[in-house]
């Protein structure tokens, strides 16, 4: 999908884990990160022998399988994006953790699967397609999330005028996000993606703590247009500074790289608790010497109001359900879509 040296491909093995058995399989798609063909030949022999070797000697252990792809390989070398088990010897096997091994041993930056729980091939999906993303915790989903979701996703469809089947929804949710509360809790993000697939959406994991890394990926796979919902307390983090202390471009070089030609924020509004305020993009108030800034990208469009949201949303917050999920207190199951709440109950999730 790059006219460049960088090759890409699948690998893969059947095997028997006992005699008479049915063959198992492991997938997985590699990209070169060298632009030498000698040095992907040599790459792709030891990772195929390491594979070899993992599939015979550790496929009772998926996770040490994984690591040990990279024997002698260094991670500057080739990425992992997408591995998948299946067969006999892998009984109890959830692929969608071994995509988060992916991610949490930087084989990969970003991972993802659809609602059956499904890894998809990130290039199969997004490559020039109209990419339509909304970001957060979704611990848990809250009817707020679905009213960006689907108001922003009218307004995106009506700007791009594509159609439907051409525009490709995401739910992203970032490692950071997932390692909140310390270590990265399996349970916790399990209990998240179920969620989001109950109510059939495709699901992102993601390496990208910066939402303009988030469309710097998009638009290495050619992708037409971009639309990411937000909402406001998250727009003031892309207008902070202190984010993009480590690019020598600074606050400048990330916005060129978010705020592309075919790229567009829809932003929902944000009503505050203690003053009762509706935040919205024409009275955020960002750091002064941002103003001129800011007020370029609302002239030219970048940056547009969700107008048609549910006022009666804008008072539901997902740490206050959270809490009292916690605290098995009552009142929270109707600020959920249709049968999640049911589903938190039945399963116990989110403590």
């Amino acid at each position: 999908y790059q006219k460049t040296f960088l090759g890409h491909g699948w690998v893969g093995i059947m095997f028997q884990a006992q005699p008479g058995q049915e063959y198992s399989e492991i997938v997985l798609h590699v990209k070169f990160k060298e632009n030498d063909a000698t040095l992907q030949q040599e790459t792709l022999g030891n990772l195929g022998v390491n594979l070899v070797y993992g599939a015979f000697h550790l496929y009772d252990n998926p996770r040490r399988l994984i690591k040990s792809l990279y024997d002698d390989i260094s991670v500057d070398k080739i990425e992992i994006d997408m591995i998948d088990f299946q067969g006999p010897a892998f009984p109890y096997v959830d692929n969608r953790l071994m995509s988060l091994q992916l991610i949490k041993n930087s084989m990969t930056e970003a991972v993802i699967f659809n609602s059956e729980g499904k890894n998809m091939l990130p290039a199969d999906l997004l490559y020039r397609k109209d990419v339509f993303a909304v970001r957060g915790s979704f611990r848990p989903v809250t009817l707020v999330n679905v009213d960006m979701f689907e108001n922003g996703l009218k307004m995106f469809q009506k700007d791009t005028e594509g159609n439907p089947e051409d525009t490709v929804i995401l739910f992203e949710i970032t490692v950071s996000n997932l390692k909140a509360s310390g270590n990265l809790d399996e349970r916790d993000f399990l209990d998240r993606v179920d969620v989001l697939a109950k109510l059939g959406y495709t699901v992102m994991i993601s390496n990208f703590s910066e939402y303009y890394r988030l469309v710097d990926y998009f638009t290495s796979y050619n992708v037409r247009y971009t639309g990411i919902a937000m909402g406001v307390n998250n727009l003031l983090m892309v207008f902070d500074e202190d984010y993009y202390k480590h690019l020598s471009g600074g606050i400048l070089e990330a916005f060129g790289k978010f705020f592309k030609k075919d790229m567009r924020v829809y932003l929902y509004p944000y009503k505050d608790p203690k003053t009762h305020e509706l935040l919205t993009s024409e009275n955020l108030k960002v750091n002064d010497n941002l103003k001129e800034l800011y007020k370029y990208f609302k002239h030219n469009r970048r940056i547009v109001d969700i107008k048609d949201y549910n006022p009666e949303h804008s008072e539901i917050y997902s740490r206050e359900i959270l809490q009292k999920i916690s605290n098995s207190e009552l009142g929270w199951e109707e600020q959920l879509p249709d049968g999640v709440a049911a589903m938190i109950k039945e399963r116990g999730m989110f403590g």
